[in-house]
């Protein structure tokens, strides 16, 4: 995988039009920004390319419009915060065509530090289509040198992600990564890569189907697995364990002792929960108070489900993270949503937050509960993507990474 890539650090844009792939994917409710986290990330690559003077034109998508282009899904709303964050006007383009003459003679009228926004680039319907084409071609048309800063979305060949950037080369200009596509590659990138040894990684989550190629692949690269939340209950069925009424892939069972089979012969630790907290439900709604035991990991009564980690288990994993000095996590060890089921989780970032290792969080529901207790601070890093840092850390080469020029 290559991650030398130029950043907006190796390019000179003074006078040129720069097209930047931003994430402004923002929460919205009745037209408010609800979190601006997305906006605030990614201020710096903007600011660097104003002061370099470049004419900035911004895009992204927002939200998923299923039923066509509405005002509900508009950028308006991160305009006017972009225009407040950066202290001068963005000229929004509303038109729903994207890039149609509206955006062109707002390019044609741009001074040197000026910025525009374009309008949501999934308005003009499937970028990875054939439509993505002409698309590619008319974004690449708005300008000289292009920049992508949204690792959220460098999972997808969308046109405004990796399509642009042929027509951008073909025409002599330059492809680059942003601030934050930076910090991702030299974070997640290069802890999968090139870690610094002992290098642990914490596996957490409701499925092993949605993380089959990630234990394949850090088992490869990492010292030590640890595997919680709902997925460990496969596991330790695998293992002949009863689990009571616990989440369960059946069809994964194989392939959890695959898994561990594996890790023996490549002499790797691969640890998992020897006690749990249980439930004869779960909690409803989400947050309710619930009644809850800790068990041996192989002593679950038949009608009572695993919900968390046990005290033992989170002590082992606390304790297997204070050797690293490399740690990726993703995923949460329980149900991290309810207070009663969350302690599994608070063990595990706080483990993280005391120890002198990287500490990477792999973006998603492990992102979330760090944020939500309070641990974000303590990280060496939180991804900004969920799907496109399940991708990296299963080894796969990303479009919008691979897209950009190396060095």
């Amino acid at each position: 995988m290559g991650l030398n890539k130029k950043s907006v650090n190796d390019i000179n844009v003074k006078g040129k039009r720069v097209l930047v792939r931003c994430d402004f994917n923002v929460p919205l409710k009745d037209g408010e920004i609800t979190d601006e986290t997305r906006i605030k990330a990614a201020l710096p690559t903007i600011q660097k390319l104003m002061d370099d003077g470049g004419k900035v034109i911004l895009c992204s998508h927002l939200g998923k419009v299923k039923n066509g282009p509405n005002e509900g899904e508009s950028l308006a709303p991160v305009a006017k915060r972009l225009s407040e964050k950066l202290g001068k006007p963005v000229n929004f383009v509303a038109d729903y065509n994207v890039t149609g003459e509206a955006a062109t003679a707002a390019v044609a009228a741009m001074n040197e530090g000026d910025v525009v926004l374009l309008q949501n680039t999934r308005f003009r319907g499937k970028e990875e289509t054939k439509n993505g084409e002409e698309f590619s071609k008319e974004l690449a048309d708005l300008c000289d040198v292009y920049v992508c800063d949204a690792f959220g979305s460098s999972h997808r060949a969308h046109a405004s992600v990796a399509g642009v950037t042929d027509v951008v080369r073909a025409k002599g200009g330059e492809c680059a990564v942003g601030y934050l596509m930076q910090k991702e590659i030299d974070f997640l990138g290069n802890a999968v890569e090139n870690p610094v040894r002992p290098f642990v990684a914490i596996l957490g989550g409701a499925k092993v189907a949605d993380k089959l190629n990630v234990i394949a692949n850090l088992l490869e690269k990492c010292d030590t697995l640890i595997i919680g939340g709902g997925m460990a209950y496969t596991f330790l069925k695998a293992k002949g364990y009863e689990i009571g009424a616990s989440l369960v892939d059946d069809e994964k069972l194989d392939y959890c002792k695959e898994m561990m089979d594996k890790a023996e012969k490549l002499g790797k630790k691969l640890l998992l929960p020897v006690d749990t907290t249980i439930a004869s439900a779960f909690p409803s709604p989400i947050d309710a108070e619930i009644e809850v035991s800790v068990v041996g990991a192989d002593a679950i009564p038949a009608d009572m489900m695993g919900l968390d980690i046990g005290t033992k288990t989170a002590e082992m994993y606390a304790d297997a993270v204070k050797s690293a000095k490399t740690v990726v996590w993703n995923g949460p060890m329980g149900v991290f949503e309810n207070p009663i089921l969350a302690k599994g989780t608070i063990a595990v970032a706080k483990s993280l937050a005391e120890t002198d290792a990287t500490t990477i969080i792999g973006g998603g529901d492990s992102a979330a509960a760090v944020n939500q207790l309070g641990f974000a601070d303590k990280m060496s890093h939180i991804s900004t993507g969920g799907g496109a840092s399940l991708e990296f850390l299963e080894g796969k080469e990303l479009p919008g990474v691979a897209a950009a020029d190396d060095k």
